[in-house]
């Protein structure tokens, strides 16, 4: 392949990078780079911001607000967005749980839900992980079983992003619990977070936040209509959503800037005779950072265009892997400029800079990314079977 982008992708690079600019406010942006946005109404403003010119939900059917770009468009489209510090479109509704519907809801369920999915009016979280099912999902044990034109739901899932802003939860629950495999009898439920007997708790992470929560469920009432697709068949929706999901995980304009940042702060503070920056031992390991990068970048241009055929690429596990490792690698070089500086978190009355003081939280909060969208072991596994035969 040409890893020279042609004369129409740089045009088209230029003209987002335009958009992005000088449509979407400066403080959002700056608040993104900074690592302090407002939530959810800085996501919200942004989303509808893109949504009003069409840049929200590019890999959507283009009937529901979805583009007709080729593969290594997409991949400008997320990587500027990135560069930009641009917040991106909320992932539970443009990643995934839009995709199911635009692919696998009935004609109702897509004009009921997709035009507010998009525009974020809906904010979506996602109800997969259990208790006693994480990475073997296929194991999960709510249960929604039919009462007329209503399924009653119990059960508990944990982990669930953001479930503190949501509207909606997209659930997976098991519809059929005598069925022959794990895998048969499960189906993929939309539930308004509203309804009464749901309970959502926090979950205070090692960063001090409180990003994810548990959500319980105890004799929940759910209309048959928000079923997706056909009952029992969730487990391939599942299989589809999460390859959606890891598609976009690689992150290398977010570990650029991150870098350009790191070299910045570098550049500013003293060490020996000169700056942190000039310092040997530092600088081969910020140009090693950068080399990895640029690496993981080619390859990542090299499978989006081999995506063009519409078949997956094994390679995505590569990217996903090496591109958590470096996004954790870039929050630790930051985390180590920023020296005693760092220990400093929510330290108002201590003079620490404020981006030093963000370090650590950002460091630890980052130390998930090598688990979400599957774990950098399955990925190790998916490497080793599928690309080297082993």
């Amino acid at each position: 392949m040409h890893l020279k982008l042609s004369d129409e992708d740089v045009a088209f690079r230029e003209e987002l990078r335009s958009f992005f600019a000088n449509e979407v406010p400066k403080e959002l942006r700056e608040r993104a780079a900074a690592g302090t946005s407002i939530w959810p109404d800085d996501m919200i403003a942004v989303q509808r911001k893109l949504n009003e010119h069409g840049l929200a939900v590019p890999k959507w059917p283009v009937e529901w607000g979805g583009k007709d770009w080729t593969p290594v468009q997409k991949h400008i489209w997320q990587n500027e967005m990135n560069l930009a510090s641009v917040l991106e479109p909320l992932a539970f509704n443009a990643d995934m749980v839009g995709p199911v519907i635009a692919n696998f809801g009935s004609q109702e369920i897509k004009e009921r839900f997709l035009p507010a999915t998009a525009n974020l009016d809906i904010w979506w979280c996602q109800g997969f992980s259990e208790p006693e099912a994480g990475s073997d999902l296929a194991s999960l044990k709510t249960r929604a079983v039919r009462d007329g034109d209503h399924y009653v739901v119990n059960g508990q899932k944990t982990w669930t992003t953001m479930a503190q802003f949501a509207d909606w939860i997209f659930a997976l629950v098991r519809t059929d619990p005598d069925a022959p495999k794990r895998q048969a009898g499960i189906s993929f439920l939309l539930i308004d977070l509203n309804t009464p007997g749901i309970t959502v708790r926090p979950i205070q992470l090692i960063d001090g936040g409180f990003e994810v929560n548990e959500v319980f469920f105890e004799d929940v009432k759910v209309p048959v209509e928000n079923l997706v697709g056909e009952e029992n068949a969730g487990w391939s929706y599942a299989k589809f959503l999460l390859g959606n999901e890891r598609a976009g995980v690689t992150r290398v304009g977010i570990t650029k800037t991150r870098l350009a940042r790191a070299k910045e702060l570098a550049a500013a503070i003293p060490s020996g005779d000169g700056t942190l920056l000039q310092d040997p031992l530092f600088a081969a390991r910020l140009a090693e950072l950068e080399n990895e990068v640029l690496a993981l970048e080619l390859t990542q241009l090299r499978v989006v265009a081999a995506s063009a055929n519409g078949k997956p690429d094994p390679v995505s596990s590569v990217l996903k892997l090496r591109g958590s490792e470096l996004q954790q690698a870039s929050t630790e070089l930051l985390a180590d400029i920023a020296g005693v500086d760092s220990l400093a978190v929510n330290a108002a009355d201590i003079a620490s800079p404020h981006w030093a003081q963000e370090t650590v939280p950002t460091y630890l909060n980052f130390r998930k990314v090598s688990i979400y969208s599957g774990s950098s072991e399955v990925q190790r596994t998916i490497i080793a079977s599928s690309i080297l035969g082993l």
